[in-house]
């Protein structure tokens, strides 16, 4: 019995480990609506939102390019910023408040941008899109993910899952 917890606890640590990583490797993009917490520092510290040039503008060190970096890699740039000019040994923290949305259009109900929800699915976006029209092409849905720099349409699958910034198009099809 202690053997089999002690098991189920490596598990379901190596588990947590793997989703931290996973929510570090989220890149950043126009849109994304940000916290950056420079401890001891309420001056410095704020929300703020990645503009269309891909820079957030924080006080004293004004434009920090953001778009194209994970958490972690923003994290570093302010605080390599903050050193030693205005602070020795910054602790910097980035978190982010609200992801940019994901865009459905084609033959669904209502085509247009969604909120970001995490976890979500192509078969979730159609849904939330109030699904198919009579016309929808349901096994043809085409997917351009954001963070492809080619922007080159790819057939997606019903349980794919939808990224901040992706353009989902459900396709017509002919009788």
């Amino acid at each position: 019995m202690r053997y089999m917890l002690m098991v189920l606890g490596c598990l379901f640590s190596i588990c947590i480990s793997g989703a931290a990583g996973a929510a570090d490797a989220y890149v950043l993009g126009s849109g994304d609506r940000l916290r950056v917490t420079v401890f001891n520092n309420q001056d410095m510290s704020g929300e703020v939102e990645v503009d269309a040039a891909g820079k957030v503008t924080l006080p004293l060190i004004q434009d920090v390019p953001a778009a194209g970096k994970t958490v972690a890699d923003l994290e570093d740039v302010i605080r390599k910023k903050l050193t030693p000019e205005y602070l020795i040994n910054p602790r910097v923290s980035v978190e982010v408040l609200n992801y940019r949305p994901f865009y459905i259009i084609g033959e669904v109900q209502k085509p247009g941008s969604y909120p970001y929800v995490a976890g979500m699915t192509v078969v979730n976006a159609i849904a939330l899109a109030g699904g198919y029209t009579y016309r929808a092409k349901q096994d043809k849905v085409m997917i351009v993910r954001s963070n492809d720099p080619e922007k080159k349409p790819h057939q997606a699958e019903r349980g794919d899952v939808v990224l901040p910034g992706d353009v989902i198009e459900v396709t017509e099809r002919f009788f």
